[in-house]
């Protein structure tokens, strides 16, 4: 049986989406790290630490990976999907601490907002790259 060709959706369906998506793949990306700023330097009870030395560790990840988001690269994007899977887990791990739960809560939030939308960015990106390149068009001979 004959393979069916994959019809990819028109160049007018995928254009605002992807502006879209990369537009709100970076305010989820800057609110994640607004709420770890905000959270270590202000909020955190770290008995003794240094709140900046904390947050630089935390945001290490995010910010190798802010470059290929700023300038949306869609491997960048597609690596932000992995990485903020351990912003999710640390969220989980800190919604079970009553005295973090808010926290938690809204990291887990975050992270699902920005793993949502890159994931979203980086399928129609490449829908669109392959739509430009002439594939997907179906021609009869």
């Amino acid at each position: 049986m004959a393979k069916k060709p994959k019809v990819l959706p028109a160049i007018e369906w995928l254009e605002p989406r992807v502006r879209a998506m990369r537009v709100i793949s970076l305010l989820c990306f800057f609110g994640l790290v607004g709420l770890l700023c905000v959270y270590y330097l202000m909020v955190a009870d770290l008995h003794g630490a240094r709140p900046w030395v904390i947050l630089l560790v935390e945001l290490v990840p995010l910010l190798l990976l802010a470059p290929g988001m700023i300038v949306g690269n869609a491997r960048g994007h597609s690596w932000m999907c992995f990485v903020v899977n351990l912003y999710f887990i640390k969220g989980a791990l800190a919604a079970y601490d009553p005295n973090r739960q808010i926290f938690g809560v809204l990291e887990m939030a975050a992270s699902l907002a920005v793993f949502c939308s890159a994931l979203l960015y980086v399928r129609w990106r490449y829908q669109l790259n392959r739509k430009l390149a002439g594939e997907g068009d179906i021609s009869v001979a």
